[in-house]
């Protein structure tokens, strides 16, 4: 039976089912079963059955038949959610910008502490629709469409006539949307209720896309061989005759905190905005090549009207919050990719190790140690470790084990050839850096007789990356993923957050989807779903125990649903972990791919580390229309949860009362009986006001338990 035929069924079975008849996913009261079974919480029954949901299976049949998806924050029993801040608050002397992703916080006392974060990106249609309502003031969005319309969609800046008609539309819409991104310090307090709450404060801060463009002392920084990159006059492609000064910062998605206090913004998506590919010297092709673009649904080239360099985006930038007239940092020696998470792990008496990911289908797992060992790991002059060391890139086995290969000069190349791929009924070709070298970017290499073709006139990364010292050092960082390519490193299923189990010292690493997307795939000998599928489009989390050069990693979470062997999860995104080993999990499922419709809204969800719930995956939280939970992190005595809601309503923009559609999904209940689900879903979001009609704004959200204490029991 098709999923219309099956809709079309279900409607008709039930006509009620289309008013109040259909039940919220998370009002249902749990079983006896489900009461008595200790729990550090009662989880949120979402819109699948679950191991964990404590209901029979005749329980999940009534309880699962009929479900309306709700548009809010839907915690536990006994649980609260309130709104901390939201897009357009003021903050600093600027505004608490859009898609707020990565959340840190620093405490200064037991009542006051700063709260940083981290703003992605733009959602075209929402940021459109609410920008004079949130903002209070038009931008011109229409006539720049039609304008851009007019000339075949997108635009160089640099070419228009000064006096130019369509140049004031430009910068208005891009000005405005850089100063929605990059990265900000929030002050709060603790009231007597216990509940945070935003305050101002000296110590707010706002770093934005364009930092810097008309205030020159607000650059930011860089350290590392590629400035040296940055300061050369002579290059194959632009130079933007700032030297190693950088504007501004942006696609700032996931980071981490360092043992001494200070915040690092991982840079991921930057390829949005600047041109990616480099030229074998590191330096960037013309701005021209990543013309501005805005058709109401996309917004793209923001770095073109500015003339910003393409390799000055995508590094890790670090920043104290308890600072703000010290300069953000980018640090080169950590590599330029997308960047999604950072893990920091600072033992004294051993070198700095800085772990992170590289989000895209094909993207590996980077470990940074430095050149010096720690001494003290709350030092604050600490971030001197990260001036020197060495860039390594992972290589994993099959068996369970694996090996860190240096991005150095004098490595040889030893690419995956596509009979790999082959082997296990997949094709994916070989990328690597252009064989023209007086070519930036990357050469397809469809047959291993064309990988061994190139590797007789490149035997090693100093072949493929002119001059000496820090200049090449600072090229094969600036292209780290291709030159992670060429010396074999392995091709991962979207590598996002890194996190150190303090409790274990293990690296955990989420893996949000296994498959391709034309250009990379993940390497299916390494990541496979629960049957061998070569494709895994649910995710995983990885534990990976670190040594000298070789690691050990095992899989101990897999997405999907119970019936296809996950746990109830779909695409793992950010991780927490709590004083106790506990794992905190959210996800980023695409709102825009049906196949991943039967997940429902994007959630929160808890990996007991031990009790009787040890083994399971438990809902905590989820999150409002089209949205992506993000940015877990705890307050120092793990009584609050931040949360950021990111980009709600990102597909449909302001919900509307009557706005919604049916799905029909085939469930199976725990004996592993099917049955049909009848599902009501709004199109488009309310979130955080909850009023038809009202813009849905990103904002983050602090949960606690309603009579205080602890979060978990």
């Amino acid at each position: 039976m098709n999923r219309r035929t099956l809709l079309i069924q279900l409607l008709g079975l039930g006509a009620a089912g289309a008013g109040a008849g259909i039940l919220p996913a998370a009002v249902a009261s749990p079983s006896a079963a489900s009461r008595n079974r200790p729990r550090p919480f009662p989880p949120v029954l979402g819109p699948i059955p679950l191991p964990s949901d404590g209901l029979t299976a005749a329980e999940q049949r009534r309880h699962y038949a009929r479900i309306t998806i709700n548009d809010r924050v839907v915690v536990p029993k006994g649980y609260r959610s309130e709104l901390m801040l939201s897009w357009g608050d003021r903050l600093a002397q600027g505004r608490f910008g859009f898609n707020n992703d990565y959340l840190a916080f620093t405490p200064l006392g037991p009542d006051q502490a700063l709260l940083t974060v981290n703003f992605e990106y733009i959602s075209p249609r929402p940021w459109c629709e609410g920008y004079a309502e949130v903002m209070g003031t038009e931008l011109p969005f229409a006539a720049l469409r039609e304008a851009l319309a007019s000339r075949g969609g997108s635009v160089d800046l640099a070419v228009l006539p000064a006096q130019d008609p369509l140049r004031p539309l430009v910068l208005a819409v891009a000005g405005a949307a850089m100063n929605d991104l990059g990265i900000g310090v929030a002050a709060l307090t603790r009231d007597g209720s216990g509940q945070w709450r935003h305050r101002t404060s000296p110590l707010e801060r706002r770093i934005t896309g364009l930092s810097g463009w008309q205030k020159p002392d607000q650059q930011l920084r860089c350290t590392g061989p590629a400035a040296a990159v940055f300061r050369r006059r002579q290059c194959l492609g632009y130079n933007d005759g700032l030297g190693d000064r950088i504007i501004g910062t942006f696609a700032n998605c996931a980071g981490g905190q360092t043992p001494w206090g200070t915040v690092l913004s991982a840079e991921e998506n930057y390829q949005t905005h600047v041109v990616d590919r480099v030229f074998a010297d590191g330096s960037s092709p013309s701005p021209a090549e990543r013309r501005f673009q805005f058709d109401g649904e996309r917004l793209e080239g923001l770095g073109n009207p500015y003339g910003l360099a393409g390799n000055k985006y995508g590094w890790m930038v670090e920043l104290d919050p308890r600072r703000p007239q010290q300069p953000a940092v980018k640090h080169t020696w950590l590599g330029r990719f997308r960047h999604e998470a950072v893990a920091v792990q600072a033992r004294a008496g051993e070198p700095l190790r800085v772990y992170s990911g590289c989000d895209r289908h094909g993207g590996h797992v980077y470990r940074f140690v430095s050149a010096e060992p720690v001494r003290d790991p709350a030092d604050p002059t600490n971030s001197r470790l990260f001036l020197q060391g060495r860039l390594e890139v992972a290589r994993f086995n099959p068996d369970g084990t694996g090996s860190w290969i240096a991005l150095s000069p004098d490595t040889p190349l030893a690419p995956v050839r596509p009979s790999h791929y082959a082997k296990r009924g997949v094709s994916q070709p070989c990328l690597l850096p252009n064989s023209d070298r007086r070519q930036p970017g990357a050469e397809v290499l469809a047959s291993d007789e064309a990988v061994d073709a190139y590797l007789q006139r490149y035997r090693t990364l100093a072949d493929l990356y002119p001059g000496s010292g820090e200049e090449r050092m600072g090229a094969i960082l600036i292209d780290a993923h291709l030159a992670a390519n060429a010396i074999g490193a392995t091709a991962a299923a979207r590598p996002e957050d890194t996190e150190i189990d303090s409790t274990t010292g293990d690296l955990l690493i989420t893996f949000t989807a296994g498959g391709s997307d034309g250009d990379g795939r993940a390497d299916p000998a390494i990541f496979q779903g629960p049957k061998g599928q070569a494709t895994w489009p649910y995710g995983w989390v990885m534990r990976l125990q670190d040594g000298e050069a070789s690691f050990r990693w095992q899989m101990v979470a897999t997405g999907g649903t119970p019936w296809q062997g996950g746990m109830g999860f779909s695409n793992p995104d950010n991780l927490a972990i709590d004083s106790r080993g506990n794992v905190w999990l959210v996800t980023d499922r695409s709102t825009s791919s049906s196949s991943l419709d039967v997940f429902g809204n994007n959630a929160c969800w808890l990996l007991p580390a031990k009790g009787a719930s040890a083994g399971e995956a438990l809902l905590f939280a989820t999150g409002p229309m089209e949205c992506e939970l993000s940015g877990p992190c705890f307050d120092s005595s793990e009584s609050t949860l931040f949360l950021a809601v990111q980009h709600p309503g990102e597909g449909h923009a302001t919900h509307h009362q009557g706005e919604e559609e049916f799905q029909a999904h085939t469930l199976e209940t725990r004996d592993g009986q099917a049955f049909e689900q009848l599902r009501r879903v709004p199109l488009g979001s309310n979130w955080p006001s909850g009023i038809p009609g009202r813009v849905p704004r990103p904002g983050v959200v602090a949960i606690r338990r309603l009579g205080g204490g602890p979060l978990l029991t």
